[in-house]
Order: structure tokens, then C-alpha cells, then sequence
């Protein structure tokens, strides 16, 4: 038997790195990552259908669906705690904190230079 490519195996890790990566971005990352796990759970029903065909490609599918999977358990602790510090302190708090915060790192900066 003839092993054929199977599609977007390097996709799925991507997605799911750049899905973790983008967790900073309030949780923006839960997108590359659902579509990582879209991606290798049709990965994984290709592979079921003829496994001999892709023994090559298994583990990189599978090592995709857990970089994805954690990718996505990130995002939502951090939508998760979002919403929390929202609720407990209140909006206007919690943007006068991010500012101050900002403001902070563009100091810190500018002093490295």
C-alpha cells in the first residue's frame, strides 16, 4: 500500500500554538483553537478509515488535538477570570487597572531604551 499525505497535519499544531499564544488577548485564541480541534478530529476519522495509510502522521495529529485541547482549557481559564474580576470589582475598576498596568509597561520600556 501507498501512504497518501493526509491534509493539514502541521495546521493543526499550528493553530493550536498560535491558539495558546493569543490566550493574552482576552481569550481570543479559543478560535484557532477550536478550528485546531475541528481540523484534527477530522484528521483522526481519515486515519480511522485506513490506518495503515498514515502510520506516519498519527502522532502529529495526536500531539495536535492536545496542544489544541490545552489550548482551549487556557482561553476559557482566562475568559473564566475575566469575567470574575469584572464581576468582583466592577468595570470601571477593572479598566482603571488595565490602564495603570499599561502605563506601567510603557514606563518599563522606555527606560529600557
Amino acid at each position: 500500500m501507498e501512504t497518501q499525505k493526509l491534509p493539514n497535519p502541521v495546521l493543526i499544531i499550528v493553530l493550536g500554538v498560535l491558539g495558546m499564544l493569543c490566550c493574552c488577548f482576552a481569550g481570543v485564541g479559543i478560535i484557532p483553537s477550536a478550528i485546531a480541534l475541528n481540523l484534527s478530529q477530522k484528521a483522526e476519522g481519515i486515519i480511522a478509515e485506513n490506518p495503515e495509510n498514515y502510520i506516519d502522521k498519527q502522532s502529529t495529529v495526536k500531539a495536535g488535538k492536545i496542544i489544541a485541547i490545552a489550548a482551549i482549557a487556557l482561553n476559557l481559564y482566562v475568559l473564566v477570570k475575566m469575567a470574575f474580576d469584572i464581576y468582583s470589582m466592577g468595570w470601571d475598576a477593572y479598566k482603571m487597572q488595565f490602564q495603570e498596568a499599561w502605563e506601567e509597561a510603557k514606563r518599563q520600556a522606555e527606560a529600557n531604551q
